[in-house]
């Protein structure tokens, strides 16, 4: 994934965000390593969304999975929040990013409610694939 496709990834999420009135939300969209390529936070968004966007992120792709499709036992859950400092967030909000059926990194939104959080990153993610 390049620069642009993280940039225009973000700016889209928070475009969905703003146009459906949700709350300023922060999206981040980490490479298949986990680093972060592009993390952006609307104007009045609580400083705390940034980094929880990044873990919704990391934690789908460390799951292969949309962040709010884990149901683990709350003491598995700690047992990974443990193992990776506090770095997993097994909330709605965070998607896979895929190119034809390939990852290639995952995106995370943070802010409003989880099912607004993860409707803005899938409907990014959704209209980037359709254009590429």
């Amino acid at each position: 994934m390049t620069l642009a496709d993280a940039d225009q990834l973000v700016s889209t999420a928070l475009a969905v965000g703003q146009e459906r009135g949700f709350p300023p939300l922060a999206v981040a969209v980490v490479d298949v390593t986990g680093e972060v390529i592009v993390l952006r936070r609307a104007d009045g968004g609580m400083p705390a969304t940034s980094r929880v966007a990044v873990a919704k992120a990391r934690t789908a792709l460390r799951m292969l999975k949309p962040s709010g499709e884990i149901a683990l036992p709350g003491e598995v859950v700690d047992t990974i929040q443990h193992l990776y400092g506090g770095d997993f967030v097994p909330r709605a909000g965070g998607v896979l990013v895929t190119d034809g059926g390939v990852i290639v990194g995952a995106a995370g939104a943070s802010g409003a409610h989880g099912s607004e959080d993860e409707e803005a990153v899938r409907t990014a993610v959704e209209r980037w694939q359709a254009q590429a």
